[in-house]
């Protein structure tokens, strides 16, 4: 009997993907678990794999194409079925679970086929119009006014739990005058520089100039709505701060010397993702998101690093996602920035990965940039956007010297920061920065 290979949901907000490679052709042998495309999503791109045994009958969705989650893109023929018999079989793609009842068509001489959707991440949660959800985030939404129809769970299974209902109701309270879209993609990150100019209607051309287009992609989709939605509901300002990077510099030279032999070298980014942490800590609400009647200060401190992919995987902005920053030293901070990097870069990350950041760090530091301002990635109160470490003449103890110097930047929620908390904050992180030994312990 055919099996049906589905564009799979990989990510809570997808709705449709793109194959963008495939590693199989018509006749190959496949084993369960073995990545068979490239799949881009609204978030990143993907590995795709099959969770059954065949050969390759039919590959249904050409590289490039975008089809809906749920839509047939490949057909496996079982062990011992004909491959041709098998790709001849329809493969027609699942009817919405709600659809009005249809005609009974003539029995088909053609083998039916068994649907498998290779979606393990982001479930339909809803069986007879019942909802899996935990006790904690069953109370959480009675108490929050969050109807349990309209949220879809992450937990096991589809299950909802307590941080589906925090985040619909970020997501609810936080809603642009004007309609959205979509609900907030969590994990892609609204980093870039600020000022974006208005961009000519769908379709208009420059008169008199040729043009070539070029697809928009899932993930350049998805950012550009983020940026908008961004930009137009929240009330963003700037604080800018120098730092003396000097004892930073100084120290860093020291530790990587040291550690060396371990394979360990520290950057500047590691440093900083500590400092914004320990500071967070001491401003709650820098760790903080809008919620409408409320503020929700968050009990974890998560720090968003915004990653760059490369052209040749379509280019974008992830944000990986370093978990209770805080706690960690510096080492760790390293590990963990350094893996989610090359993950992103090569596989993809997982939803996991990119999601729950409750604070943002842009760095254009390694490509020479002086400085820039970034747009918040909500539901952040605010994202740091830090420009590089440079060596020029400085005023020390009221005398010309040559030291280091950066330059950060932060974009803000006036809705929850006032100025004179940002301010407040930035010394403290100027503390952190420029005493770094004091991010040791």
């Amino acid at each position: 009997m055919p099996i049906n290979v589905t564009m799979p949901r990989l990510s809570d907000t997808m709705e449709q993907g793109t194959v963008v490679k495939w590693h199989v052709k018509v006749g190959d042998k496949v084993t369960s678990g073995q990545v068979i495309a490239d799949i881009e999503t609204d978030k990143a791109t993907m590995e795709q794999a099959v969770f059954d045994d065949g050969l390759i009958a039919r590959l249904v969705c050409p590289e490039g194409k975008q089809v809906k989650v749920g839509e047939v893109i490949a057909v496996l023929a079982e062990e011992g079925e004909s491959v041709d018999a098998a790709a001849s079989a329809p493969s027609a793609s699942p009817a919405p679970r709600a659809a009005a009842p249809a005609a009974v068509a003539p029995a088909s001489s053609a083998a039916p086929t068994r649907e498998i959707v290779a979606d393990v991440k982001a479930t339909e949660v809803r069986d007879a119009d019942r909802v899996r959800v935990s006790p904690v985030a069953r109370r959480m939404a009675s108490e929050m006014g969050v109807d349990l129809s309209q949220v879809k769970g992450s937990g096991p299974g589809g299950r909802v739990i307590k941080r589906d209902i925090a985040l619909a109701a970020e997501n609810r309270s936080s809603a642009a005058p004007v309609a959205r879209a979509s609900a907030p993609a969590q994990g892609i990150v609204a980093a870039g520089p600020a000022s974006v100019s208005a961009a000519p209607s769908a379709g208009a051309l420059v008169q008199g100039v040729q043009s070539v287009e070029v697809p928009v992609s899932n993930m350049r989709g998805v950012i550009a709505k983020r940026l908008v939605e961004s930009k137009q509901s929240i009330p963003h300002y700037q604080v800018s701060m120098k730092f003396s990077m000097d004892a930073l510099m100084a120290l860093r030279t020291q530790l990587n010397e040291q550690l060396s032999s371990m394979e360990v070298k520290l950057s500047v980014n590691d440093f900083i993702i500590r400092a914004c942490a320990l500071a967070m800590a001491k401003h709650p609400f820098f760790n903080a998101s809008w919620a409408g009647d409320r503020i929700l200060l968050h009990q974890q401190v998560n720090v968003g690093v915004a990653i760059a992919l490369p052209e040749e995987k379509g280019g974008g902005l992830v944000v990986g996602v370093v978990r209770d920053a805080h706690l960690k030293s510096l080492r760790q901070i390293s590990g963990e920035v350094r893996a989610l990097g090359e993950k992103a870069r090569t596989k993809g990350l997982s939803v996991e990965e990119m999601s729950g950041a409750t604070f943002t760090i842009s760095n254009l530091g390694m490509f020479g940039v002086d400085n820039f301002t970034a747009i918040i990635n909500p539901p952040n109160s605010a994202i740091l956007a830090c420009g590089a470490a440079i060596e020029q003449p400085v005023v020390r103890n009221h005398q010309l010297a040559v030291g280091w110097e950066m330059a950060a930047t932060l974009s803000l929620d006036h809705r929850v920061i006032d100025g004179a908390m940002a301010a407040k904050y930035l010394q403290g992180l100027k503390q952190f920065v420029e005493t770094p030994t004091m991010l040791l312990v």
